[in-house]
């Protein structure tokens, strides 16, 4: 399966100079877990990089920064781990593994950001492979049977 089938389209963005605080705000209002830090949220949306909202309360909070100063630059996660719409599924999960991420942004042939491929998403692809797999087992076991009668 190709990652253009399973993503989240429109991933919520912003800019390296957004502050945390700010970004907190935006993870609330738009009800994620994670922004996608970009170059220029208006035009090509090329990700830099991405924030978690777990990396809110252990870097910045954790750490006693100041949300209201700290700007994501200085606390997301790069270079950003990206995969192209075009990738394989399992491409993406191997690097997901290989990275220690459960969330990648998705990009296009260009390089902007189309959305964003989580861990989630991945695990949902896996269920239906494997009942695809137990279903093929499970009507041969039935077509053996038959054919004993």
């Amino acid at each position: 399966m190709l990652v253009k089938e399973i993503y989240t389209p429109d991933a919520v963005c912003c800019s390296g100079q957004t502050r945390v605080l700010e970004a907190a705000q935006i993870m609330r209002q738009r009800h994620v877990g994670d922004l996608v830090v970009v170059d220029d949220p208006d035009d090509e949306r090329v990700p830099l990089g991405l924030v978690t909202d777990r990396d809110i309360v252990v870097d910045v909070l954790g750490n006693g920064l100041d949300a209201a100063t700290t700007t994501l630059a200085s606390v997301m996660h790069k270079p950003a781990v990206i995969a192209n719409e075009g990738e394989d599924t399992g491409q993406v999960l191997e690097r997901m593994r290989i990275n220690g991420v459960r969330r990648i942004p998705v990009v296009d042939a260009r390089g902007s950001l189309v959305g964003i491929v989580t861990l989630d998403d991945l695990l949902g692809v896996v269920v239906e492979e494997a009942t695809a797999l137990l279903q093929v087992v499970a009507r041969g076991q039935k077509r053996e049977a038959r054919g004993r009668r």
